[in-house]
């Protein structure tokens, strides 16, 4: 068995390893330590996952984690690491020197940093009983007695789900709100008939309330899905506005991080007349920054997320915030804008966006990313078409794994 020495994390957590056969990638390695990994040849280096630290990390966590947690340092000891993420890609891909400010730990929900900030989560269901996460890029199940990831609204749900008899299921998702401190469930699969009893039981046992979708090769909740007991509302905090979420909707996982964000975002844009969102969700960094424009446009293309954020809007008495269920691309229509916020997939601005930015040319960028390889590969680009990237702070919204958050501004 290879024994390596881990250098550094690259992006996708992976360890970086030198060995005379190339360089290798590993999974569950840290910086500094000596392993033994399981190797395999790819077509421009070694690839592999960790079976045995021989010397660990001097920060390494002792206590359980969940699969999902592939950071496994004490919490002080991770922010430099995420840290260097974003300069690294700024530097390397982007080709700018630009200041990174220091970044913004996640905020605490309890004695220990890092741990229950999770408000969403999502387990397969164990053939022998109980929750199980799939082990990354495989079809391994991996049953887990407790996640101390998950924030305390989730809790209860997860030690009732474990010893419930669910046959037939997939999955179950749970989304918490912190600011209600209540939960809902999800059930992946099967059919929605044979767990409406079960849904009316959940409830009486203190869930909010219980859906039911089919399980789809498209992903998860993007096919059938059915009301089966209970609330199909939460409301969530975030910077102060209270938001709708539920079960089956894209929200922050963790509120406080995200309020922070959301509320240093209002600080570091210039008032305008009019703002643009794109991937705009139920709009809530829209919410936050109307009272700096006479108008703000949020583009969503999911339908659900835009009726949830009419409601917010009226039930808030925003005026100025017009939703348009569109897909980002139509961004052209939309233009001249003094601001244009952006918050993509992993995957970055499609060429459709980055074209219209760059002809449409609005004063600022306001840009939102979480993955800082494709955030830097579109600043470059802007920056190389006349932008200058004034600001850029990392955020931890996932503490104990190796995603980062990235806030930053344009400007030209």
């Amino acid at each position: 068995m290879p024994r390596l020495h881990i250098e550094k994390l690259v992006a996708g957590g992976l360890g970086l390893a030198r060995t005379p056969s190339g360089t290798a990638l590993v999974r569950g390695g840290l910086p500094g330590e000596v392993v033994e990994a399981e190797l395999k040849v790819r077509k421009n280096h070694l690839e592999g996952r960790v079976t045995r630290v021989l010397e660990p990390h001097p920060a390494r966590y002792q206590k359980p984690l969940p699969p999902s947690a592939d950071l496994p340092l004490e919490y002080p000891a991770q922010l430099p690491i995420k840290q260097g993420f974003v300069q690294e890609s700024l530097e390397r891909i982007a080709k700018l020197g630009a200041e990174v400010l220091p970044i913004q730990p996640s905020p605490s929900y309890g004695a220990e940093e890092g741990l229950r900030y999770r408000t969403a989560a999502q387990y397969a269901l164990h053939p022998l009983g109980g929750l199980a996460y799939r082990q990354p890029r495989t079809s391994d199940l991996i049953q887990i007695a407790h996640d101390p990831l998950i924030a305390e609204p989730l809790q209860p749900a997860f030690e009732l789900l474990s010893g419930w008899p669910l046959p037939g299921l997939e999955e179950v998702v749970l989304r918490g709100s912190i600011y209600e401190h209540r939960v809902q469930v999800g059930f992946i699969g099967g059919q929605a008939r044979f767990f409406k009893r079960t849904a009316l039981a959940l409830v009486q046992e203190g869930v909010a309330g219980v859906v039911w979708a089919e399980e789809s090769p498209r992903g998860r909740f993007r096919g059938r899905i059915q009301h089966l007991a209970g609330a199909t509302d939460l409301l969530e905090e975030f910077g102060g506005v209270l938001s709708t979420v539920n079960v089956q909707s894209f929200a922050q996982v963790n509120p406080k991080a995200a309020s922070l964000l959301f509320r240093e975002a209002t600080q570091i844009v210039s008032p305008g007349r009019r703002a643009v969102e794109l991937y705009a969700g139920s709009g809530v960094l829209s919410l936050h920054l109307a009272p700096l424009f006479k108008e703000i446009v949020a583009i969503e293309i999911n339908r659900n997320a835009v009726k949830r954020g009419e409601a917010d809007r009226n039930r808030l008495g925003v005026q100025n915030l017009v939703f348009k269920q569109d897909d980002a691309r139509v961004l052209a229509k939309h233009l001249p804008a003094d601001l244009v916020m952006v918050d993509p997939p992993r995957a970055g601005l499609s060429p459709e966006v980055l074209g219209a930015l760059l002809e449409g040319q609005p004063a600022q960028i306001l840009y939102i990313s979480c993955d800082p390889a494709t955030w830097a590969r579109d600043v470059g680009r802007l920056v190389q078409a006349g932008y200058r990237l004034g600001f850029v702070r990392p955020y931890d919204f996932y503490p104990f794994t190796h995603h980062v958050e990235v806030l930053s501004l344009l400007m030209r």
